[in-house]
C-alpha cells in the first residue's frame, strides 16, 4: 500500500483489508517512482492496479496499468485519470468489477464466434445455391437478436 497518510492510519487500514506491505507518509512523486518500480518488476500478463481518491493520486492512477478511483469521495482529477471508478467507495466492489469484466469478455467472445460462424455458414450455403438473399438477411437479423439476448445475461 502506497499512501500519503500517517503510518498509524495506514497500518490500521492495511490490517483491516489484509495488506502486508505498507509505505506511508509518501509524497505524490514518491508514489509515482514506487509505482514505476512495481511496473518494471511485473512479468508476463501481470498488471499493476492502483486505487486512489485524491488529487495527489492522479499521476499514479494515470500511469498504472489499471487506475481505480473511489468516486464518492474522490477528487474530479482522480476520477478523470482512472480507468475504473467505484462510486460507493467500497473496496469489495473491485472484486465484483473483475468478475463482471471476465463475464463480459466471455459473452463477447461467444457473440463474435456465433455471429461470424452463422455468417460463414450462410456464405457457404449461398455459394452452393442452397440459400438466397432473404435467408441471409433473416439470419443476420436473427443473429443480431440472439447476441443481444445473450448479452443481457451480464445484468444477472
Amino acid at each position: 500500500m502506497l499512501t500519503g497518510d500517517r503510518k498509524e492510519i495506514a497500518n490500521k487500514i492495511a490490517k483491516e483489508i489484509g495488506i502486508t506491505e505498507i509505505q506511508a507518509e509518501m509524497l505524490p512523486q514518491e508514489k509515482y517512482l514506487e509505482l514505476e518500480k512495481l511496473i518494471k518488476q511485473t512479468t508476463g500478463n501481470k498488471k499493476v492496479a492502483y486505487v486512489g481518491d485524491g488529487i495527489n493520486d492522479s499521476p499514479v492512477l494515470a500511469r498504472a496499468d489499471i487506475g481505480i478511483s473511489m468516486g464518492g469521495i474522490g477528487s474530479s482529477s482522480a476520477i478523470e485519470a482512472s480507468d475504473i471508478v467505484i462510486m460507493t467507495d467500497e473496496l469489495s466492489k473491485i472484486v465484483e468489477a473483475i468478475r463482471i469484466s471476465k463475464k463480459t469478455n466471455t459473452i463477447i467472445k461467444e457473440n463474435l464466434l456465433f455471429s461470424i460462424g452463422i455468417k460463414i455458414l450462410i456464405l457457404v450455403l449461398s455459394l452452393f445455391g442452397i440459400t438466397d438473399m432473404w435467408e441471409a438477411v433473416f439470419a443476420d437479423v436473427g443473429t443480431t437478436l440472439i447476441t443481444i439476448f445473450n448479452t443481457i445475461r451480464i445484468l444477472k
